[in-house]
């Protein structure tokens, strides 16, 4: 608040609030901002609804027949259902966010984020909130419709911690997501080939389509590195209470505590990481780490 908005003199108490208080709000609007289109923009163009349900429904569904052939345990068709699910989530961490800044970049709009005074965190943290809505909307679309057509039988115990798996599972991807981003940014054209690569790869060691823990040590490793996998094979097991083989390993409290350190490290790295590229696009010009 200045001397000619109060008619006399402020203290730097006073000046220290309203620069706080303003800061919030422009980073709150940033926010809100990077949200608004990916949520308005569900209904936006309806074929791209349509395909984005159809495709992993269609995909579940190969799984599921795969499994009545075999005549597996009735479970195992829910597990198919709820991974494909969960990877709406996963594709949109990878194409909505960590691709995001290189498109912007392509586009020539990276500059006006660097120089608007807002945290780069601010534009990744609303495309997150978008991306969150618009992604469950598909995946609420499929889990139903496969559960009613496949008739997934559900058993929960434990509502509140399998929510909570639920979030927190997003706040490790979603953080993931925004350590991605400088990554890709820095690494241009390569970072697209690169997840074309690991696709696969990251479905099949994250057990998309059948419990994480038959991968042995591979599936360790994926526990302590990758979200989906934890997430997965947590929800499974509380989804699944009542199975009488075992659903997964480790139990889902300890895999809570896994995903509450992972959404702490990534979102720390993410913040170095951001504040880093902003240094050097703000002082330097430069979006690349000069190695001396």
């Amino acid at each position: 608040m200045s001397v000619v908005e109060t008619g006399r003199p402020t203290t730097p108490q006073e000046d220290a609030d309203w620069s706080t208080s303003q800061v919030v709000l422009t980073n709150l609007r940033a926010i809100g901002g990077r949200a608004y289109p990916r949520i308005t923009g569900l209904m936006r163009e309806k074929s791209w609804v349509f395909f984005e349900i159809l495709l992993p429904l269609l995909a579940t569904s190969a799984f599921v027949f795969v499994y009545r052939a075999l005549q597996a345990p009735a479970q195992y068709i829910g597990f198919v259902v709820i991974g494909g699910a969960m990877v709406a989530f996963w594709l949109n961490v990878i194409w909505m966010m960590a691709s995001q800044l290189w498109w912007e970049k392509s586009q020539g709009n990276l500059e006006l984020y660097f120089a608007a005074p807002m945290s780069i965190m601010s534009v990744l943290f609303g495309m997150a909130v978008g991306g969150m809505v618009m992604s469950s909307s598909r995946a609420v679309v499929v889990l139903a419709v496969a559960s009613v057509v496949y008739d997934v039988q559900f058993a929960v115990d434990q509502w509140a911690l399998l929510l909570a798996v639920f979030f927190l599972t997003l706040a490790a991807l979603y953080g993931l997501g925004m350590m991605l981003a400088s990554l890709f940014v820095m690494w241009g054209r390569e970072a697209f080939h690169l997840t074309q690569l690991l696709t696969e790869p990251i479905y099949f060691v994250s057990g998309l389509n059948f419990p994480v823990a038959r991968l042995g040590i591979l599936g360790s490793l994926a526990l302590g590195t990758i979200p989906l996998a934890v997430g997965l094979d947590a929800m499974r097991q509380l989804a699944f209470a009542t199975a009488a083989f075992p659903v997964g390993t480790p139990e889902p409290a300890v895999e809570a505590l896994i995903l509450v350190a992972m959404t702490i490290a990534f979102l720390g790295a993410s913040r170095l990481m951001l504040a880093t590229m902003e240094r050097l696009a703000r002082k330097e010009g430069r979006l690349s780490v000069r190695w001396q």
